[in-house]
């Protein structure tokens, strides 16, 4: 293995880790030069079972034996102290391991909706929390993929991609431009909303959609109202005790359950 030592955070090897934003991080002007940063063994095997091409590590000594051995990977892996290790913002947080990886190109919307029935669509989600645990309701309660539109967060900035457990990685998911293309592609859009005219997420005519494309809205506004203008249905998940609404994350789980009955 290629262990490197380094004594200070200001080393330039570590800039990715230590200095480098997540704009930077993409690298907007150059996307095939773009990176991004996993964290956990956990995520982190998972993003290599799916094909994620790692650039470096960064974890503490004691964890190179442990845990990076095992996944027989022929790149840097930078090593300090943990009191140097401790100046990275959130690295306690880490669970011992940090890995640089190269961004994927992501697949055309073709792609991505091809042969796929339930989709989630996020609608400007910008919090990387409720991203990552959309992403791994979405996977685990057997929607098809994910779209975006381009004022969501990233979901591979590192907070998404831990909280999603790599299922960032397992999930087909791009992002998309008009509601258009997926009405051009059979979708029925739901969109997910507190409104006057929504139906309960148990409405039977929902389920007997053969495709439907599931819109969750912004952590505090919702849905703008152009987005609930082009929707086919509007629909809501009942509260009770006074409550008016779930978080996204939460409701998203609680929608995609009920509508792949």
């Amino acid at each position: 293995m290629n262990v490197i030592y380094v004594d200070s955070i200001a080393d330039e090897a570590l800039a990715p880790y230590a200095r480098l934003t997540e704009a930077q991080l993409m690298n907007r002007l150059h996307p095939e030069e773009g990176i991004f940063i996993c964290e956990s063994i956990k995520v982190i095997r998972v993003a290599l079972q799916y094909g994620m091409v790692p650039v470096s590590f960064l974890c503490e000594e004691k964890f190179i034996d442990t845990q990076i051995s095992e996944l027989q990977v022929d790149v840097p892996i930078y090593t300090a102290s943990r009191n140097v290790l401790k100046q990275l913002t959130g690295y306690e947080l880490s669970r011992g391991v940090l890995c640089a990886m190269r961004r994927p190109q992501l697949p055309p919307l073709s792609e991505v909706l091809s042969g796929a029935r339930r989709i989630a669509v996020l609608d400007g989600v910008v919090n990387s929390e409720n991203t990552g645990a959309i992403f791994r309701s979405a996977a685990a309660l057997g929607i098809d993929a994910v779209l975006l539109t381009r004022t969501c967060c990233d979901p591979l900035v590192r907070r998404a991609c831990r909280v999603s457990m790599g299922t960032v990685f397992q999930l087909p998911w791009t992002f998309f431009e008009s509601y258009k293309q997926l009405k051009d592609k059979g979708f029925t859009v739901v969109a997910m909303a507190l409104a006057d005219n929504a139906l309960p997420i148990s409405e039977p005519s929902l389920k007997k959609c053969e495709k439907i494309a599931i819109v969750m809205g912004a952590e505090g506004e919702g849905l703008e109202k152009n987005v609930l203008q082009q929707a086919d249905y509007i629909a809501t998940i009942p509260m009770m005790r006074g409550v008016d609404s779930l978080n996204v994350a939460a409701a998203s789980a609680v929608t995609f359950w009920e509508l792949m009955k």
